[in-house]
């Protein structure tokens, strides 16, 4: 069954205190469905038309958990902590494997 991966591009963060508020509720709610980080923040070297912006992956055993887990109350939580305070690009997509 092929994994479920969340992948976020943070365009502006325009609250950090937001930010960091939904931070501690989405790590939880990640956690809690079985999702793994490998990728928040860190160094991105861009290329072609891209933007290094801060960048976030989060692993799931499957695309469907991926889904629930977004769709979770407790997520849905973490995005009202986080509400206006960053303009990003959220993406929940289907692994190879």
């Amino acid at each position: 069954m092929p994994k479920g991966y969340w992948v976020s591009v943070y365009r502006t963060i325009s609250d950090p205190e937001k930010l960091a508020a939904y931070n501690k509720l989405a790590r939880l709610a990640v956690e809690a469905g079985g999702g793994r980080t490998f990728v928040r923040g860190g160094r991105v070297v861009a290329h072609d038309a891209g933007i290094a912006e801060r960048t976030v992956l989060v692993e799931f055993d499957s695309f469907e958990q991926a889904v629930a887990v977004h769709e979770s109350a407790a997520y849905q939580e973490a995005l009202v902590a986080l509400s206006d305070g960053v303009e990003r690009d959220f993406r929940i997509v289907e692994g190879i494997e």
